[in-house]
């Protein structure tokens, strides 16, 4: 019995030291070329509210409850949501705009607290067609951040940036 409280205080403690090791640094890139000109594509992206029809989170939970609030498009305009366990509640913010770059500001509540820095960017790939890249940063606070030794966080966020841009693929060149 003792021999068995032993080995599990020892995971309990090496899963601790891993935490102080493993990074806390989150991020990741996805892109996608779009056939319209750039600026169709970034007045649309610019836009949260449009986030419903292309982004995956927004299919998660269809009873999801949003709140908007300020100017969408515009510098302090807050998206507000609360759904079920896969989406959880938070928001995100328009933190800035310039040509072709969306700046925003992810800020969750559940399932877990933490902050991220999203961004989109356009970019001319041709006369009729745009380069978009979806973009995110993240911290993975102590000792969470081990999950990083058994999830690939990465690509899971990873999968849902490229269905989401596919998904914005379509609805654009529709």
């Amino acid at each position: 019995m003792l021999i068995a409280v032993y080995i599990i205080v020892g995971i309990i403690v090496l899963f601790l030291l891993a935490g102080l090791i493993v990074s806390k640094d989150l991020a990741v890139t996805k892109e996608i070329v779009i056939n319209k000109p750039k600026a169709d594509v970034f007045n649309y992206i610019k836009y949260l509210k449009n986030q419903q029809n292309y982004s995956k989170w927004a299919t998660l939970d269809p009873n999801m409850k949003n709140e908007f609030r300020g100017t969408d498009g515009m510098p302090g305009f807050v998206n507000a949501w609360e759904g079920n366990k896969k989406v959880g509640k938070g928001e995100q913010e328009i933190l800035a705009l310039s040509d072709g770059k969306l700046d925003t500001e992810l800020r969750f509540e559940k399932p877990f607290k933490s902050i991220a820095k999203a961004t989109m960017t356009t970019e001319a790939a041709g006369d009729n067609a745009t380069k978009v890249t979806w973009g995110f940063t993240s911290k993975m606070n102590y000792p969470m951040n081990v999950m990083k030794l058994f999830m690939n966080m990465s690509e899971m966020i990873g999968k849902d940036f490229t269905i989401g841009l596919n998904n914005l693929k379509a609805v654009m060149e529709k």
